[in-house]
């Protein structure tokens, strides 16, 4: 698990679009699915579920906010670029990790970084996105809700990094290799086609962080919002909206049946031992 600190910004937009591998959309709306972590506070803006998923645009807006309420907050020095961006990647032979796992990552790395204290709800505005596989990224701003200014540790690469040890120790991920006189040659096993295949399989019918599962969240979204819209036409198409759903679930659970049967043992059938043949002496 590699971390990576950008520079500074003032805007949360490009870091955002980083983070998505696209721009910001005012009409692409992220599920927990993507934004897998966030400031305890934010609570506080979700009160009913027409607000409960944000468009790009809207996170993008919201992590800028501090900046309109507080117009003259700035560092020490007078600087000005509150958006702080973060970055961790996964080793390429580490197992892809769970939406729990991710959010769990997110947090610890908040906490290391300062910009998430435990017990106070109005630090920091700070979200973490999982749009891209076996990368999360945090986009913080650091002015806080009462207009104070929160300056990163100046070792905060370094602080990311032991932290980045200590996550991969506690959720059974590789380590880097060892360097030095007293290092060992590590032995991977090459995993077979069938297994990398089975993997692919498995990732997509994901149901924390597959993107079937993230498309299935924004169908059912849609159409419980459909379906609160007056007339037959309304009922009719949140009906429709439905029934893809299921169908998209259907095709991941057959997704995952196949992994299954492309990891199973192969029983190859042994061939049969020759009887010794019997020489009769003449």
């Amino acid at each position: 698990m590699i971390p990576r600190v950008h520079e500074r910004t003032h805007i949360p937009h490009d870091s955002l679009a980083e983070a998505l591998g696209r721009p910001v959309s005012p009409n692409e709306g992220l599920t927990e699915y993507t934004v897998v972590a966030h400031w305890p506070g934010l609570d506080y803006f979700t009160l009913d579920d027409e607000q409960k998923i944000w468009t790009s645009v809207q996170w993008a807006e919201h992590l800028e906010d501090p900046y309109l309420e507080h117009p003259f907050a700035a560092s020490p020095d007078d600087d000005r670029r509150a958006i702080l961006h973060l970055d961790v990647r996964l080793h390429p032979d580490d197992r892809q990790l769970t939406g729990p796992e991710w959010a769990e990552t997110a947090h610890r790395l908040a906490r290391v970084a300062g910009i998430e204290v435990p017990g106070k709800e109005h630090g920091c505005r700070w979200i973490a996105v999982q749009a891209q596989p076996r990368r999360l990224d945090l986009i913080a701003n650091l002015i806080h809700l009462d207009g104070a200014w929160h300056t990163p540790p100046a070792d905060i690469l370094r602080r990311l990094s032991d932290e980045a040890r200590r996550i991969e120790q506690d959720l059974h991920l590789i380590s880097p290799v060892r360097t030095g006189p007293t290092a060992r040659p590590a032995l991977r096993t090459v995993p077979t086609a069938s297994a990398q295949l089975a993997s692919v399989l498995t990732q997509l019918a994901d149901e924390q962080a597959g993107p079937l599962a993230a498309v299935r969240g924004l169908i059912e979204h849609t159409a419980h919002r459909v379906a609160r819209q007056p007339g037959a036409a309304g009922t009719d198409m949140a009906h429709r909206l439905e029934l893809l759903a299921r169908r998209l679930h259907a095709i991941q659970q057959d997704l995952d049946s196949t992994a299954a049967h492309l990891v199973q043992p192969r029983i190859v059938a042994a061939p049969p031992i020759p009887r010794p043949t019997t020489h009769r002496s003449p």
